[in-house]
């Protein structure tokens, strides 16, 4: 009942502001047999799942820097090469810095009991040079004025760092779809708060604690330092990230390793009872230091009549190191190449050019999408803080403004897809509003398929924003949630086993549809002003 009320309404908004763009976009020009063949070719002959395991199973994680990221750049130029798309290539960006992966860890309680630890490393962290013994030692250090307290008294110790956790049961389903309620939610537009915007300065501040932090460990010469992983999930699932810095000069040299949340809290319980805890190490973690620069996958669909104007598709191919990158973000790079493999495979021949682009360096703060536009489309200025030589600063308004090159002028429209194996059901448009009665049109065959909603909301985190920043519109889709922040978001459980073939075939056959349209349109999609700049922040002198 909902859902029939809430599409009427959305066909009467679409059939009230379309006629108002004027010729717009000429959107009701729908190419339905060209629908129904990719619809067709996407859901019978579909690719995705063998290229989920040739990049989840047989490549594995791909941690930027790393040797694994690097094979999947290629892995993923020779594929895009053997579909049949033109230039496929790896362009260069960077310095990035040193490259991490980790070769073996055990982890094992010896005293009062002896049992196996489930236990990760954290990346760009140093392994123990072979089997380590030491006992364990609880640490709250959460500003430098702790570092006092504890100066003398951690040499040859374990640290357990973090906050006391509460392994809850899980009373919910871990698995999630949008209903109807949360799609209408999320189609209604919110208009910004006063909350306090992002604060470099604040951002700086924290990043120089955690270099502070690892130094005082490291002249305190602490063994290792172990903390737990998040609760909001348990149950083997291990939520790891990074525990040092990747840039040259910066590594810290102490072993950091996460550990699940149950045996955590099992060790803290004995040293609140005040009883002795030995742990028996052995991390082997190898920087790569050969090759600074990391690499983007770029690939082409040559257009014909209007092939010097260009529609983009994309994802990001790096991942964390616990599990093998299969929702975050071998999802969406598998989407992104099954789309063209659909569009090669009906031997489409658009008016545009389509080309593909699989980014390295997101989970880092999008660094390959946003070097790939300062180097393409457009840029802002340099920022002086030493902490920000060599890095991207499209996404830092206060920066300074854009200044656009010649090629930014001919791209329609950048589209992505970033937030797991979940279907998708809409777009977020960016505030873009003029495109809001294209997309309707664009959306309207997939109805069946689930995709219902527009909204004018923004969304972050992925690698759209490095386009939209310069003014090209970048879109990100709404996906179903199914699993991604109760499981495998950054753990050890994000593996191939937990992809949703069939919602990757649903996904796979709307991008394609999509950047179709877009790449038959008489018109490019209209755009919306570049933001512009902010004031830079007041520098505090206890900063």
């Amino acid at each position: 009942m909902m859902r029939s009320r809430f599409l009427s309404a959305l066909l009467v908004m679409s059939s009230i502001v379309a006629p108002n763009l004027a010729p717009a976009q000429s959107p009701e020009k729908l190419d339905l047999e060209t629908v129904s063949r990719i619809r067709y070719e996407g859901f019978h002959n579909s690719k995705v799942m063998d290229l989920a395991s040739g990049l989840m199973d047989s490549i594995g994680e791909r941690l930027t820097g790393s040797p694994n990221a690097k094979k999947a750049n290629e892995w993923t130029r020779d594929q895009l090469t053997a579909m049949g798309l033109t230039n496929a290539h790896l362009e260069a960006w960077g310095p990035f810095g040193r490259g991490w992966a980790n070769q073996y860890i055990n982890a094992r309680m010896t005293s009062p009991d002896v049992v196996p630890l489930l236990v990760y490393a954290k990346a760009w962290t140093p392994g123990t040079n072979g089997v380590v013994t030491g006992k364990c030692m609880r640490v709250t250090i959460e500003d430098k004025k702790d570092f006092d307290k504890y100066k003398g008294k951690l040499a040859g110790m374990i640290l357990i760092f973090g906050p006391d956790t509460e392994v809850k049961p899980i009373t919910e389903a871990p698995y999630k779809r949008l209903t109807d309620d949360e799609l209408s939610k999320t189609a209604e537009y919110q208009i910004p708060g006063e909350r306090p915007p992002f604060r470099f300065a604040e951002f700086l501040k924290r990043q120089q604690f955690v270099k502070d932090l690892n130094q005082f460990l490291a002249d305190e010469k602490v063994i290792a330092a172990i903390d737990h992983s998040r609760s909001t999930s348990g149950g083997g699932t291990v939520f790891v990230q990074s525990g040092g810095s990747y840039k040259t000069g910066e590594t810290t040299t102490v072993p950091q390793l996460t550990m699940a949340q149950e045996h955590w809290s099992r060790i803290a319980r004995l040293l609140q009872q005040k009883k002795d805890v030995t742990l028996e190490l052995n991390v082997s973690n190898t920087f790569y230091d050969d090759d600074p620069m990391q690499y983007d996958t770029l690939a082409e669909i040559p257009g014909t009549d209007k092939k010097d104007e260009v529609v983009m598709l994309g994802a990001h191919l790096d991942s964390w190191h616990a599990g093998t990158g299969a929702t975050d973000n071998g999802a969406g790079s598998i989407v992104m190449m099954e789309a063209v493999r659909i569009l090669k495979a009906l031997d489409i021949k658009p008016r545009r050019t389509i080309r593909i682009g699989l980014w390295t360096g997101e989970e880092q703060g999008l660094l390959g999408s946003q070097h790939y536009v300062e180097q393409h489309f457009g840029a802002r200025p340099a920022m002086d803080d030493p902490s920000m030589k060599g890095m991207p600063t499209l996404l830092r308004r206060e920066a300074g403004a854009v200044t656009v090159k010649p090629e930014q002028a001919k791209i329609s429209a950048y589209f992505n897809v970033d937030n797991g194996t979940g279907k998708i059901r809409g777009v977020y448009l960016q505030e873009n509003a003029a495109v809001e009665p294209i997309f309707e049109a664009w959306m309207r065959p997939f109805r069946d398929l689930g995709m219902t909603t527009l909204t004018m909301r923004n969304t972050g985190g992925t690698d759209h924003l490095s386009f939209d920043a310069v003014g090209i519109p970048g879109f990100q889709f709404i996906q179903d949630p199914i699993e991604y922040e109760t499981r495998t978001h950054h753990s050890n459980m994000d593996v191939y086993d937990r992809l949703q073939p069939d919602d990757l075939k649903q996904a796979a056959v709307i991008v394609a549809s999509f950047v179709y349209d877009a790449a038959m349109a008489d018109r490019m999609l209209p755009r919306k002003p570049i933001e512009k700049p902010l004031p830079k922040e007041p520098e505090k002198k206890d900063e």
